[in-house]
């Protein structure tokens, strides 16, 4: 038949761990050989990365991306839907009927300038994957991969969403309005973590990451020469008692036990010592692990500077919800998935390296997703101090230890495969 001898082992494999499938078992043999397949396309997902990585593209902006992720799809013969939110596509693996399992991946980039020095260094000036989106957009390609080639095994449909803007313009919301998660009825996604060493992952249930909203205020006075102060009225004296307010928010309207952040980030008024200005800007963020605290904060931010305004006779123009940072909702893990991937992360990883994750206040838009079906999100560990894969996301010195990308390959491949095949009842029924 004209089989190498590669081939032949890897279809060996594939009969073996379907076997496993089938009967509803999956152990250390069935991860294994995900891992051994994944393992053996390194290259293929290293060379998908750099290229994602040295041509960056800003949110709604990733035409680049998506064109290379179109193309990888039609080279292995997957279907997809194109285009969703501008640039994203949605494409599907497995029989077309239910139950359907959705796993996404975002590839949009970050207005920021690398510093780090090497051979794959962005080529965009003031542009870069600083958040590991092009780590994410490849491993979902590589389980596109492996989960194209187990398709005669799967017991459902998985839909592999790739979606735009995740940084800042609610790229998944725009991606539902479209039909993204057709008839999905859970959804999977990860996001690298450089605290935990590679190969390690977290999970949680609950409250994982928390809603997030900006706010922007314009407080409006009548300027005038410093030396005459009362032919004035300040919007600078206005501003530092709306400021001062508003710290107290948090510390005496919130429950203790409840996690809210309200942050005051930037202070505009004034261009020289003798004037006092006819208006200052002010703005931040607030965040708060449920979507009903972020809800409430907003109101009281808007109430509180407008009324420290008209305290010092000012005027206030306060702004929470607007299209240039449109508010995240909190991502809430369902703890029946989480069950899900800690026992396939068990599986595959061992025991000793699926960890307890914790609760950050950053936002993501994966909860747009969360608040329609039942979703999970979990963090995959990047940590390597010899590479210097160290740095937080959002630095310039962010660096990516790429042995994780089978590892995250092999995770959503599992996840999405052992799951329609404990769903099947649900479809019986």
């Amino acid at each position: 038949m004209g089989f190498t001898r590669f081939s032949c082992v890897t279809i060996l494999l594939l009969l073996v761990a379907s076997s496993h499938a089938v009967q509803g078992s999956y152990d250390q043999g069935y991860a294994k050989s995900i891992l051994s397949s994944a393992r053996r396309e390194k290259n293929w997902l290293v060379s998908i990365r750099r290229k994602i990585h040295e041509n960056p593209e800003l949110r709604f902006e990733e035409h680049n991306t998506s064109a290379l992720v179109r193309r990888e799809l039609d080279r292995l013969g997957i279907s997809y839907a194109y285009p969703l939110a501008k640039t994203g596509l949605v494409a599907q693996i497995g029989s077309g009927s239910r139950p359907v399992v959705a796993l996404r991946a975002d590839m949009d980039a970050l207005p920021l300038q690398e510093l780090v020095e090497w051979e794959h260094k962005s080529k965009i000036e003031g542009k870069m994957h600083g958040c590991g989106h092009d780590a994410h957009t490849t491993m979902l390609l590589g389980a596109a991969k492996l989960l194209h080639e187990r398709k005669d095994f799967l017991k459902g449909t998985v839909r592999l969403i790739f979606q735009p803007a995740e940084e800042g313009g609610a790229g998944a919301a725009y991606m539902m309005k479209e039909g993204a998660l057709g008839d999905a009825e859970a959804i999977f996604g990860l996001h690298i973590d450089a605290k935990r060493p590679t190969g390690n992952i977290a999970t949680i249930s609950g409250p994982f990451l928390a809603a997030v909203s900006f706010f922007e205020a314009r407080i409006e006075g009548i300027g005038g020469h410093a030396a005459e102060p009362h032919t004035s009225v300040d919007p600078i004296l206005a501003a530092s008692f709306a400021i001062l307010a508003l710290q107290q928010l948090i510390s005496r309207e919130v429950d203790p036990l409840e996690s809210q952040v309200l942050s005051v980030t930037y202070v505009r008024g004034g261009t020289t010592w003798n004037v006092i200005p006819p208006y200052v800007e002010i703005g931040g963020t607030l965040r708060s692990l449920t979507t009903e605290g972020l809800n409430t904060l907003q109101r009281r931010v808007k109430e509180v500077i407008e009324g420290q305004a008209a305290v010092q006779r000012c005027t206030a123009q306060v702004a929470v919800n607007y299209d240039e940072h449109p508010p995240y909702p909190a991502c809430v893990n369902d703890e029946r998935l989480h069950e899900h991937v800690k026992k396939v992360g068990e599986l595959v990883l061992g025991p000793e390296n699926v960890k307890p994750g914790n609760k950050v206040m950053a936002g993501e838009d994966f909860a747009f997703y969360q608040e329609a079906i039942p979703g999970f999100m979990f963090s995959i560990g990047i940590r390597n101090e010899e590479l210097g894969s160290v740095h937080l996301p959002h630095s310039p010195y962010f660096f990516l230890d790429e042995d994780v990308l089978p590892i995250g390959a092999t995770l959503l491949t599992a996840i999405a495969e052992t799951y329609l095949n404990d769903h099947q009842e649900s479809v019986l029924q």
